[in-house]
């Protein structure tokens, strides 16, 4: 990468946005880990390495005050990456979704990113530089049953990343979704039993012939693995890749 820069971190108190949070702080970058649980948030911090410039923030990105706040105690801060990973899951039929829940996932990893990109986009117009990645899914581009609300947001996901690319197109600010297939993340671990209840079918098979079966090389997605694509995104050399997809999904959406 060519420049050092701060990098801020929704979801960071767990899973992918902790693994995020370690790979940009071992490439020397600042991070800001937000959550909304700050305990998980300052977890996250501590694993960092020796030496790393980091912060934890408690931050609800559905709360547009807490994103206000926030915007505010970065302003002297030079932040060329914002990753939007803030993420929830339900399972369950259209017609058992409650919906406040169904309201909440729309709220949290749709609106949420739009909220904290807005509240972020004017300091990355004034520095002419910046570097948005949204954490979208294999669900950003097709459906399973049983996830109404996490295929709507993460398919909106990408909708959202088109129409901002265009409007920054004038500047060096460039705006992608990755799009990863099941990771093995407390996220995924936590669904499984959800999954098998509404399948009728065990734990075993929900890894099985759901999360692994459809993907050609039948492996997991590594967060490291996202990462990478990350890192290559944030540089220079990635100036004119905005706007689009980058999928990792094991062959998934080849068939």
């Amino acid at each position: 990468m060519d420049q050092k820069f701060s990098a801020v971190i929704s979801g960071a108190g767990s899973g992918v946005g902790r693994g995020l949070c370690l790979a940009l702080a071992r490439e020397g970058h600042a991070v800001f880990a937000t959550d909304r649980d700050i305990a998980a948030a300052r977890e996250t911090v501590a694993l960092l390495p020796e030496g790393a410039t980091a912060s934890a923030v408690a931050l609800d990105v559905a709360s547009q005050s807490q994103i206000d706040a926030f915007a505010q105690q970065l302003a002297d801060e030079n932040v060329g990456l914002l990753i939007n990973n803030a993420g929830l899951q339900h399972v369950a039929s259209l017609e058992s979704f409650p919906p406040e829940k169904w309201e909440l996932l729309i709220d949290v990893m749709l609106n949420g990113a739009c909220r904290l990109t807005r509240a972020l986009l004017p300091a990355m117009r004034r520095r002419g530089f910046g570097r948005i990645v949204n954490i979208g899914s294999i669900h950003s581009l097709v459906a399973s049953p049983y996830k109404s609300a996490y295929v709507a947001a993460k398919h909106g996901l990408l909708g959202f990343s088109k129409a901002l690319a265009l409007e920054t197109g004038d500047v060096d600010i460039t705006i992608n979704t990755i799009c990863p297939s099941y990771i093995k993340t407390p996220l995924v671990e936590a669904q499984i039993a959800s999954q098998a209840q509404s399948h009728g079918i065990t734990e075993a098979e929900v890894v099985d012939t759901i999360m692994l079966q459809p993907m050609p090389k039948r492996a997991f997605i590594t967060i490291d693995e996202i990462a990478t694509a990350i890192l290559f995104l944030a540089g220079s050399q990635a100036r004119n890749i905005t706007g689009t997809t980058i999928t990792i999904d094991g062959g998934w959406t080849a068939r």
